[in-house]
């Protein structure tokens, strides 16, 4: 009765924002949702390009210093759940100005931090306006646009989620070279102003009190617990050791708060998560496709900008213009990708999407010291070009199949489940490519042996190169071989990269198969 009463007020204000501002509104809600999506999506990778700075500020390593994107990725997959509660209790306008403000105290939080600590509290505080942020939009957009344009409205959305991360490291590199680390968090302030302004006057839901609705909070710790240990489970098994009795203890706390979140959503009269929604085939499709699209979008724009940085030295903002033809290319598909979903069957474009996708990493996955910088951004955008074809139809495929009481708690499971891939993408090629850089180092090492004739040559050559450039004798073989053993790790380094983008493409390629299924379910 409630969800029923809450629906027909939501629609009954679209309908006054329509009469009031004309058949234009649904451009104007769109621009507003978008812009304080965007401004807030941008922080995910804003800080990328920003870790080596924060590490020497605060004289922290890389395992802390990695909680940066940690703690907003975790709390932002918790948060995409909340959307409907909030919606409930406050109504859309409302929910849309509380989530910006508390980014906006998040950042002053991480901008003015005296120590890191406050930056990880500014940093949960964004994750959770960015988490709630994402379906809250994604539902206006799908209520405000007619049945016949929401894959369009999908591939505007799509367009705002996607771009926002991809220029991050671009624009983040720009303030940091130009200014400092600290300017990074003022970037997203003016447009999050500006959405907090329009969202005021176009969000629909008004701003009457309501009486809150029961909240799940037992899932809600149970689901935070579960993510944080078995995410820093992921991150820390290269430091800890894969078998160390600290790694099983945290793997053992996450699996059983994840079990623990499962048992109560199924017996939950408010569940965060809806898991009856599964029941429905296509949404049940839709969301494995969303999760390995998650997964692999999240792991290839974490690889890139690392492998040009790592392996071609680039700079921070070099590294990040390499992703800006890519962004662009987006923000020109995603609307267009979003009319064709209208009128093709969803299973079409996402699988022509996974291949593109697959296919740049392929590319990127012969990419080494001596690859071009467009190269590069012409391998990221076609994939860049294979995600603007998933999105739109994914979304509005999924959501299509429910009723319109279920749009919240769908699209709130269905962005959950996509940034879950994401969360687990970055960590788990993380820990691939160690693994095989690893592997790589102790062959490659091996080969260097008096035997190697090549070696040999190569050693002679630079300890001709040294005396030509005055180094004393005596350090003449030290020196070579200290620079052989740069190389050898710094080709095993390449080869680990190499192997990351083949497994990125290869879990695209796994995830034709639920795709297949969406088919079938259609």
């Amino acid at each position: 009765m409630a969800a029923s009463s809450t629906k027909n007020a939501t629609e009954n204000s679209i309908e006054e924002m329509f009469e009031r501002f004309g058949p234009n509104y649904r451009y104007y809600v769109t621009f507003a949702g978008m812009l304080g999506v965007m401004s807030m999506v941008l922080s995910v990778t804003i800080v990328n390009v920003a870790v080596p700075s924060v590490m020497g500020a605060y004289g922290i390593g890389q395992d802390k210093a990695q909680w940066m994107m940690t703690a907003f990725i975790a709390t932002m997959t918790v948060s995409q759940l909340l959307n409907t509660w909030m919606t409930e209790a406050f109504g859309q306008r409302l929910a849309f100005v509380i989530i910006i403000c508390v980014f906006l105290l998040g950042t002053a939080v991480c901008a003015i931090s005296p120590n890191f600590d406050f930056i990880i509290m500014g940093r949960i505080m964004q994750g959770f306006s960015a988490g709630v942020s994402q379906p809250l939009v994604m539902v206006t957009l799908f209520q405000v646009f007619p049945a016949n344009r929401r894959a369009f409205a999908m591939g505007l959305y799509g367009m705002t989620i996607m771009l926002a991360p991809g220029l991050g490291p671009a624009i983040g590199g720009i303030a940091i070279d130009a200014f400092s680390w600290r300017h990074i968090f003022y970037i997203p302030v003016p447009l999050c102003l500006i959405a907090l302004v329009l969202g005021m006057i176009f969000m629909p839901g008004g701003f009457r009190p309501r009486k809150l609705p029961p909240f799940d909070w037992s899932g809600l710790i149970l689901l935070c617990i579960a993510l944080v240990f078995l995410l820093t489970t992921l991150a820390n098994g290269q430091q800890y050791g894969w078998v160390s009795d600290e790694l099983f203890i945290r793997l053992g706390i996450g699996l059983s708060a994840a079990i623990g979140f499962g048992w109560l959503q199924l017996h939950s009269k408010k569940p965060l998560f809806e898991v009856r929604l599964l029941k429905y085939p296509a949404f049940a499709a839709a969301t494995s496709v969303a999760f390995v699209f998650g997964f692999g979008n999240m792991a290839s724009s974490y690889a890139i900008p690392v492998f040009v940085q790592t392996v071609q030295g680039y700079s921070a903002t070099a590294a990040g213009m390499a992703l800006v033809p890519a962004g662009v290319l987006l923000m020109v598909m995603f609307p267009i990708s979003g009319r064709v979903a209208d009128h093709v069957p969803a299973h079409i474009p996402i699988m022509l999407g996974l291949l593109f996708f697959a296919t740049g990493a392929i590319l990127m996955a012969g990419a080494d010291v001596n690859t071009t910088f467009w190269s590069v951004a012409i391998f990221t955008m076609i994939g860049r070009f294979g995600m603007a074809l998933i999105m739109p139809p994914l979304v509005s495929s999924a959501l299509k199949t429910l009723s319109p009481e279920d749009l919240s708690r769908g699209s709130g499971a269905l962005n959950f489940i996509r940034q879950l891939g994401g969360s687990c993408g970055i960590n788990i090629l993380v820990i691939w490519m160690e693994q095989r850089t690893q592997l790589y180092n102790d062959v490659l090492t091996a080969t260097q042996t008096p035997a190697n004739a090549a070696s040999g040559e190569w050693i002679a050559r630079v300890r001709e190169l040294l005396n030509a450039s005055g180094v004393p004798e005596a350090l003449h073989h030290s020196g070579a071989l200290h620079y052989l053993g740069s190389v050898v790790e710094a080709q095993a380094g390449t080869l680990g990269f190499q192997d990351g983008f083949v497994f990125i493409a290869a879990v695209f390629i796994c995830a034709l198969i639920p795709t297949w299924i969406l088919k079938r379910a259609r």
